[in-house]
């Protein structure tokens, strides 16, 4: 085994799994028997997010996005002390119910927030805000690297406040969030209230003319009159949007195994063997975080088209694991090399921060025209939980079985999708949905007759828009 997996079966949950079942029943667990309880813990906040991300879209359009996402805190809150508690009860199970209901909060927030942001916000500022969901996750996972320090609470007597810090970020949002008002968008087109929405844009926009906003919804509510949305099987079926849809597979699923965990897992053993002390290794996961959230937030003044941060980003991620591999397998042979591993870590993170991780949460709305946009998102969601659902439960055997060479099996991923992106998906930047569905059609060749039919239906939607 890896340094890395001893210090998590040596970790403060773990000596908590082994205390309770020993409390109750006598039985001491082997460590094969509370690695697969660790893992089942671990998985089930995808579990959570999966079904979260499936009651978003019914959620979101039945109560409002404004709603959804109070409604949503107290599932945080719940689920917050529900981990406060759990070393009090003696119960690891209550921390695999908070890990639920944290994933379904997840997979709930995901949808919701880029939905009312978006809404809420002038055109001009829309690719800026689109890419701040990618932001606020970076920044959560720095934000919890660094709370997790000795100094903070990552100790064993604080480390339940650790796992439910997140309820006080819930419980901020419930008493800010009631003063902000409803989309705007949602309040005209899906519940019909005018006076409302022009009262939602003039506290957002305040003295500024928003008449020309107005004008546009009313032209899209009417548009939305002649469009039907499909469904996830009428999506798979349609032929104008095949390409579309394998590109939404291949993208997010390539995402999940681009390597990312795996580097942040090994961030440490790394370090270690570059000579960093074992009390300053918590320090240097933080600067991980700290590195991530930075090269986010450099995509807010990006202007470079879509596909091209995708290719280059998983050809660089691609070459910068191969090398990865390369010094982890030389370190013990040579003494500079464990620096050259700390370096690549810290270049694998930018490529994925300003590549792929920010440029894949918004592509099915990108490529997909208007009545297949829903489908789309659920297809992308459903895929993104269950493929993180399987990593959690395999990775830490392949971590053991393969050690650092786990690497090779995300490179050919990165690679693979890569080539994909440069030779099956056009350009995206400054293109509308139906000018990306035309130039999908003109790289893949054209469709049959009830597929043109379908295309025609979408231009009058898109003309009309």
């Amino acid at each position: 085994k890896t340094n890395k997996i001893k210090q998590l079966e040596k970790s403060f949950l773990k000596i908590l799994m082994n205390e309770s079942i020993l409390h109750r029943y006598n039985v001491q667990l082997e460590a094969s028997q509370i690695s697969l309880i660790w893992s089942f813990t671990v998985s089930m906040f995808c579990v959570g997010g999966l079904l979260g991300s499936l009651a978003a879209g019914l959620l979101v359009s039945k109560f409002g996005r404004k709603k959804c996402l109070l409604f949503n805190n107290f599932l945080v809150i719940s689920g917050a002390l529900l981990m406060l508690f759990s070393k009090k009860a003696a119960s690891f199970e209550m921390i695999i119910v908070g890990r639920f209901l944290y994933g379904i909060s997840a997979g709930v927030c995901l949808t919701a927030h880029p939905l009312y942001v978006l809404e809420c916000t002038p055109k001009r500022l829309s690719g800026m805000v689109g890419v701040t969901l990618s932001t606020s996750a970076s920044f959560g996972r720095f934000c919890g690297q660094l709370l997790g320090i000795s100094e903070l609470l990552g100790t064993e007597e604080n480390w339940p406040w650790l796992l439910g810090f997140t309820g006080f970020t819930a419980l901020f949002q419930l008493v800010t969030l009631p003063f902000l008002p409803e989309s705007p968008s949602f309040l005209l087109l899906q519940s019909g209230d005018h006076q409302a929405c022009e009262k939602a844009l003039k506290r957002l926009r305040g003295d500024k003319d928003y008449s020309r906003e107005v004008e546009e919804m009313l032209e899209e509510k009417a548009a939305l009159q002649c469009v039907r949305s499909r469904s996830v099987w009428e999506l798979i079926q349609d032929q104008t949007v095949r390409w579309q849809l394998i590109t939404i597979v291949i993208c997010f699923i390539t995402l999940q195994f681009s390597g990312i965990t795996a580097v942040y897992f090994y961030s440490s053993d790394v370090f270690r063997t570059a000579g960093m002390p074992e009390e300053k290794l918590p320090y240097a996961a933080v600067g991980t975080g700290l590195c991530e959230v930075f090269t986010s937030a450099c995509m807010l003044i990006e202007n470079t088209g879509r596909k091209v941060l995708m290719f280059r980003g998983y050809i660089a991620m691609a070459l910068t694991l191969a090398l990865v591999t390369i010094t982890l397998y030389f370190r013990s042979h040579v003494s500079w090399m464990p620096y050259c591993s700390m370096v690549l870590i810290f270049v694998f993170i930018f490529f994925y921060a300003i590549g792929p991780g920010a440029v894949t949460a918004p592509l099915p709305s990108q490529i997909f025209p208007q009545a297949f946009k829903s489908a789309a998102y659920t297809v992308a969601c459903t895929l993104s939980w269950t493929v993180l659902f399987m990593l959690g439960l395999l990775f830490p055997l392949i971590v053991e079985s393969l050690d650092y060479f786990c690497f090779v099996i995300f490179l050919v991923f990165c690679l693979a999708c890569g080539t994909f992106v440069k030779f099956n998906i056009p350009e995206m930047k400054n293109q509308t949905a139906l000018e990306i569905a035309a130039a999908f059609e003109r790289m893949h060749g054209k469709s049959g007759e009830s597929e043109t039919k379908t295309s025609i239906d979408n231009s009058l939607y898109e003309t009309k828009l």
